[in-house]
């Protein structure tokens, strides 16, 4: 059973207006997925469907088989809190709060770990991903390429099996850009998780397992390797 399939996936605004179509996208743990395309091609717009922050016009999105069409939004809301990670291009960190407290946010969210442990969770992550000893500071005090870091931390804070990644190296300069590559090819190769990230470098994306080309709203090629 595959960990997430799209199924004659499209999405059309009122008025016509169309964003993706006819899309059939498998997606298996363990994979490291670039999706590329010029500017306007639906990539972004196929990563939030795929993140079930939006619906589809038509088709289906199957998570571990199961169909999400019928859930309500407070159920969608909660597989996502559960099953998903989101890195953005830019970082997202609540500017009020320090590193750890950023990674702790979906910790209490889904309130399976509190105290001890949902800080014990937090501050592993940030070590795992370079941070050792940053938690203390707020996002303004650390680099661009620290709190890109910090933003994967607390996707992974819930153990997501799915990260989806929108131009999460678009603000970065090429030696932190190849880093966050880094530790997406380490998220899929070492602990099985599927990785997904919208991408328009080139360089970046022949890293990724597989590449998925979007051409006006189309998936137009589909390479391994």
């Amino acid at each position: 059973m595959s960990l997430l399939a799209a199924i004659g996936m499209g999405k059309r605004l009122p008025g016509g207006v169309t964003l993706v179509q006819d899309i059939d996208l498998v997606i298996e743990a363990g994979e490291f997925v670039a999706v590329i395309g010029p500017s306007g091609s639906g990539k972004s717009s196929l990563l939030y469907l795929l993140g079930l922050l939006d619906r589809p016009s038509e088709g289906r999105i199957l998570l571990d088989g199961a169909d999400t069409a019928g859930l309500a939004p407070a159920d969608l809301a909660a597989l996502r809190l559960s099953r998903i990670g989101f890195v953005f291009q830019f970082h997202f960190l609540l500017p009020e709060f320090d590193a750890l407290d950023n990674v702790l946010i979906p910790i209490r969210r889904l309130d399976r770990l509190r105290g001890r442990d949902a800080r014990a969770r937090a501050n592993a992550l940030l070590d795992a991903l370079g941070l050792a000893g940053q938690g203390h500071k707020l996002p303004e005090q650390l680099s661009g390429g620290m709190r890109q870091r910090a933003a994967i931390a607390r996707a992974l804070a819930n153990d997501p099996t799915l990260i989806l990644a929108d131009e999460p190296t678009g603000n970065l300069d090429t030696k932190n850009a190849a880093a966050v590559f880094d530790i997406f090819e380490r998220l899929a190769r070492d602990q099985g998780r599927a990785v997904v990230t919208v991408t328009h470098d080139v360089e970046l994306a022949r890293r990724a397992t597989r590449r998925v080309h979007l051409v006006d709203g189309r998936v137009v090629s589909d390479e391994r390797g």
